[in-house]
């Protein structure tokens, strides 16, 4: 199996270091959304969008997910999906979903739902930082040597 990243883009702020490490080990990188956007014309490169329907672009990646792909995305279902079919799955801020913690991950989401719904916390996550965005570059250069090595 060829390795491939696989990257959950709608939504995606780390696209361009996506681009930078993959090229720079020459891996594929399937940039998936469901609505057409520009994206680094490169051979390596390709935009696949999906309908317009709901987790359709999540259904796309978790369907093809497998121990030689590195899938990208903050979205934690998609995140648990991917986990159990193999892959290795990075958030945009460098963070691993693994076996280990995708499930206290997918209970918090869940809680954390259940106080915004009933407005106790209002808000999102901690803005994007620099400091993320260096830890997404190592956490990916990390993975792929890791992958690649077998």
């Amino acid at each position: 199996m060829a390795l491939v990243i696989l990257v959950d883009a709608d939504a995606c702020p780390v696209k361009d270091e996506i681009y930078k490490v993959a090229l720079r080990h020459e891996v594929a990188v399937k940039i998936v959304s469901n609505s057409p956007f520009r994206v680094l014309v490169h051979p390596l490169v390709e935009r696949i969008v999906v309908g317009s329907g709901f987790d359709e672009a999540d259904d796309w990646i978790a369907e093809r997910a497998n121990a030689a792909s590195i899938v990208i995305t903050a979205d934690i279902l998609l995140a648990d999906r991917c986990v159990k079919a193999g892959a290795t799955v990075i958030s945009p801020t460098g963070k691993p979903f693994t076996a280990a913690s995708i499930g206290g991950a997918v209970a918090t989401r869940a809680i954390m739902a259940d106080l915004r719904a009933g407005g106790d916390i209002v808000g999102g996550p901690a803005p994007f930082a620099k400091a993320d965005r260096s830890r997404f570059l190592q956490a990916l250069d990390t993975a792929l040597v890791k992958l690649k090595r077998g």
